[in-house]
């Protein structure tokens, strides 16, 4: 799909070409192997000179045709997909740091995310400074070392619902070499394109509403081609140096724009194996085609839920940048005019016990650790999701101990409220 087609198109019919009497619908490719004639043809795959498949675990033609879809989505050149958002969210960073670096986080990300970043990583020998998303860019800026790689931050957080500022991030960023990466799960590219505010890398989730049915797990990594490797060489030897693993190959000379992808795919994919399987690849194209009918549901009936909430005499708090009370309306409407997410965070007047209490009462929505499918869940995400955080870390990443992420979903949003107000009492 060369032409510039609108997002709704792009849903439904980017990825998968067939030819002249091919399978309509992407077909599976559950195969581990691909056969070839000669010994040469196959060697010159391993030496990166040909592009084609010889082994899922770095290429896939069922995945190849699902990330190009996605990268089309973002707006970005190439994209990879992974097992799970945790493992993009590693290899979007792990791609460009190594033992001995440094790079700089909101605070205000996904409890795992965040787990992942300032207990694992640090265990590689790989620092993280988390900062306020919020504070201004002067006091981000001294968050930044010699040795810092890049800038991190989500679209929307999880479960606090803050609204990244997205071009002042991609300032910081810039301004010190390095790219800013954006986890936009939340947004999606229906509602947010990162790429075209300043951002170099967007993550994904897909387990989330790309997939939209709680069927897969997997993850996305998306390449705006935009950030100069080069111009920064010094920062990203991994890219701009010879991989002795490949015969002394450097990637941004013999790949260009997508050396950020091909080294995450042939190094990192190579040597971590963390792959989605074309299976789940091929459920989640059926779930990205109707991404564009969802979202904008999923938004309507959240907002509504928000409004109603706000209003109720047990609520204490919503949190929701659909509100036009909300602290981040303003940056909402800049980001995602056409909405956000169907998930918002609120919290009840008493106890955190009575959180609890609350979402025992409910009956159609059901406690959940999942979140952004198609049917209405909850999650107290200081007792399950975040739980191995300190109340130290829960409050620098966001969460009140009170705090209920409520993820609405696509079901008359009528049926919605009746189930919350009968469990609110």
């Amino acid at each position: 799909m060369s032409e510039k087609y609108n997002s709704e198109t792009v849903c439904v019919q980017a990825g998968w070409k067939p030819k002249n009497g091919e399978p309509r619908v992407l077909p599976i490719y559950q195969s581990t192997t691909f056969k070839y004639d000669s010994s040469e043809k196959m060697a010159r795959l391993f030496d990166l000179k040909d592009s084609g498949y010889f082994y899922t675990r770095l290429q896939n033609p069922t995945n190849d045709a699902v990330a190009e879809k996605i990268a089309k989505l973002e707006g970005g050149i190439a994209a990879m997909l992974t097992s799970s958002g945790q493992a993009a969210n590693f290899y979007a960073i792990f791609n460009i740091c190594e033992a001995g670096d440094h790079f700089v986080c909101s605070s205000t990300i996904y409890g795992g995310t965040f787990n992942l970043f300032g207990v694992t990583m640090k265990k590689l020998g790989i620092d993280v400074t988390f900062v306020d998303a919020d504070a201004d860019e002067s006091t981000i800026d001294a968050a930044f070392k010699p040795n810092t790689k890049a800038l991190f931050g989500e679209t929307i957080a999880n479960p606090g619902m803050n609204v990244l500022d997205i071009e002042k991030f991609a300032r910081i960023a810039h301004k010190h070499g390095v790219p800013l990466i954006v986890d936009n799960t939340f947004a999606t590219p229906i509602n947010c394109r990162p790429f075209e505010w300043g951002a170099d890398i967007v993550t994904h989730s897909t387990t989330k509403y790309m997939d939209g049915h709680a069927l897969t797990v997997g993850g996305a990594i998306v390449d705006s081609g935009n950030f100069d490797w080069e111009s920064n060489a010094e920062k990203f030897p991994g890219l701009t140096r010879p991989d002795e693993s490949y015969h002394g190959l450097t990637y941004t000379k013999s790949f260009g724009k997508m050396a950020y992808i091909q080294k995450a795919t042939a190094q990192l994919m190579r040597d971590f194996g963390a792959i989605q399987s074309p299976q789940n690849a091929f459920i989640l194209n059926i779930g990205l085609e109707t991404l564009h009918l969802r979202m904008e549901r999923h938004c309507k009936n959240a907002l509504a839920v928000a409004q109603w909430l706000e209003k109720n005499p047990r609520v204490a708090w919503v949190k929701y940048s659909g509100l036009e009370s909300d602290k981040y309306h303003k940056l909402a409407q800049k980001y995602m005019p056409k909405g956000s997410c169907g998930v918002l965070a609120f919290g009840l007047k008493g106890s955190r016990q009575d959180a609890i209490d609350f979402m025992d009462r409910l009956k159609m929505i059901c406690i959940v650790t999942h979140v952004a499918d198609a049917r209405t869940c909850v999650l107290h995400p200081a007792s399950h999701t975040h739980r191995q955080l300190s109340e130290e870390q829960l409050i620098e990443a966001g969460v009140a101990p009170d705090l209920i992420r409520l993820s609405v979903g696509i079901e008359n949003v009528d049926d919605i409220i009746a189930d919350i107000s009968q469990a609110l009492g």
